[in-house]
């Protein structure tokens, strides 16, 4: 057997990493990927051991059962908060089998003791009282005390996969570096648009615009009038667009990128201003003053249209499960319509803050829908539609359109003062992400979300300009020369990263 103990302690080029560690996360990995013998083979060959004596003790002590016996004061290469969490967490295991077999005078025992020396504060224990406390309302109809031999075999086994993250190191950790490391190299790649293009064996250098959208590449020119509003299908098969003609256009997206025109939709007594696409792409909807209309793709019949003569229809968007839509009314009586297919029902919402909703968005892999007002965006969950459980972002300047990223956890807000923001769904941002430098004022833009993992933002703009921005800057990577007047939309098509649709008054 090979010994290793001359070989030194640090290594790479500047000496940061711990060979010791390194070799422990090697042993991890190779377990985690099912190489049982290849990691005896190294820890007897290293002499290094990926699991050390005093945490095997801890693991027998707490399969078994053996709770008096318990110490973590063999653990002296922790940190102090990890133990104190190790500590809580084994404590709490205890008490929680102590109840089960009604020993509640142990468990309050327990919790009278000082483990402050261990690192633990006794006003981080009390909490765990409740568990006594609450003994018959946890553990289903019985309570706690219905839990059997089995259940408890099986938490005490989560325990210890629990602790083994926190004090050897969490579950593939190797993997985990090295994913951020690449990670971090495409991040730096301010034009990264493509899947599988990052190799272990070398570093990643700029992809340069090979792969992303800065040509023209085909003008479809089959609209009479104004473009407003276009929208590639969810598969990326289909780009739907809606003109001031009064007419909807279907357009098929061929293997090799061209476009060709599939279903001219015609019945609009006004321009069509807005399109949405079903989940399932089977269905499209599209949106005129006071007109829904609801179409077949494949065969371009009109399903059905709904009609709102005492507003005007300002957007619509479908349920993330197909199983109903909803649209906006903007004017005067602004209002959000809810309807069911499955009972073939209309339904008026409002909630108590945002009575007049006028727009909507959604996005296919999330349960919200976002409804936006003048310059107020409210978030609800489809499961409480109608109730006061909004969650709501205020903007300072008016708001002209919203989109919701494809995974539901970030959205785009286009205002009227020259700046689009970006906010994410879950409440984490305490402010906006901004991006600048096109130019909006007057009239109404869509923006969008586009290329790999959605990690760019395009835009149309005033000035006959279409602008491209990666999320993590600021300013645009690239402006798109083309079309002559204001820019009113652009898609990104989300199955093909190098394609791009804007839609132009030209």
């Amino acid at each position: 057997m090979e010994n290793n103990d001359n070989q030194p302690m640090r290594l790479g080029p500047k000496g940061l990493i711990s060979k010791q560690e390194l070799v422990k996360l090697i042993i991890q990995c190779l377990n985690s990927l099912g190489y049982d013998a290849s990691a005896i083979s190294l820890e007897s060959q290293s002499h290094i051991s990926y699991r050390t004596p005093p945490f095997d003790l801890l693991e027998r002590q707490i399969l078994l059962g053996d709770w008096e016996s318990l110490t973590l004061a063999v653990f002296q290469d922790i940190r102090d908060d990890i133990r104190a969490i190790v500590l809580f967490l084994t404590i709490r295991q205890f008490i929680v089998e102590c109840v089960i077999r009604g020993d509640d005078a142990t468990a309050l025992g327990i919790l009278r003791k000082d483990f402050s020396a261990l690192g633990l504060r006794q006003d981080r224990i009390a909490p765990i009282a409740y568990i006594i406390i609450a003994k018959n309302k946890i553990g289903g109809p019985g309570g706690l005390g219905d839990i059997d031999d089995g259940v408890i075999v099986e938490m005490r086994r989560d325990l210890v996969s629990r602790l083994e993250e926190l004090i050897l190191a969490p579950n593939r950790r190797l993997e985990c570096l090295v994913e951020k490391a690449l990670d971090a190299q495409r991040s730096s790649c301010t034009y990264h648009n493509l899947e599988d293009s990052i190799s272990l064996y070398e570093d990643h250098h700029s992809c340069g615009k090979v792969y992303f959208p800065t040509e023209t590449l085909q003008i479809l020119t089959h609209h009479t009038d104004e473009v407003w509003y276009i929208q590639f299908s969810n598969n990326g098969e289909y780009l739907a667009s809606g003109s001031s003609d009064f007419q909807t256009i279907i357009w098929q997206v061929w293997e090799n990128g061209n476009l060709i025109l599939r279903q001219r939709l015609r019945g609009h007594q006004s321009p069509v201003y807005f399109v949405s696409w079903s989940p399932d792409d089977t269905k499209l909807l599209t949106c005129g003053y006071h007109v829904l209309k609801f179409w077949e793709v494949n065969t371009g019949r009109l399903i059905c249209t709904f009609l709102e003569q005492s507003a005007i229809l300002s957007s619509c968007a479908w349920f993330p499960n197909s199983e109903g839509l909803i649209f906006g009314c903007s004017g005067p009586n602004r209002r959000k319509h809810m309807y069911k297919f499955d009972d073939k029902s209309f339904i008026e919402l409002s909630g108590s803050d945002n009575p007049m909703a006028g727009n909507v968005a959604t996005a296919s892999n999330s349960n919200f829908i976002c409804f936006f007002t003048r310059n107020e965006i409210f978030i609800q969950d489809v499961g409480k539609l109608g109730m006061n459980t909004e969650r709501k972002i205020t903007e300072n300047s008016e708001i002209t359109s919203v989109c919701v990223s494809k995974d539901g956890n970030h959205l785009i807000v286009n205002l009227n003062n020259q700046e689009i923001h970006v906010w994410d769904t879950a409440g984490k941002l305490v402010k906006p992400l901004v991006y600048q430098g096109h130019k909006q004022a007057r009239f109404v833009i869509h923006s969008c979300f586009g290329g790999l993992d959605s990690m760019f933002i395009a835009s149309g703009s005033e000035d006959s300009q279409v602008y491209i921005w990666n999320r993590q800057s600021s300013k645009p990577i690239e402006i798109l020369s083309g079309h002559s007047m204001v820019v009113n939309c652009v898609s990104w098509n989300p199955k093909r990263h190098y394609m791009l649709a804007s839609a132009s008054d030209d």
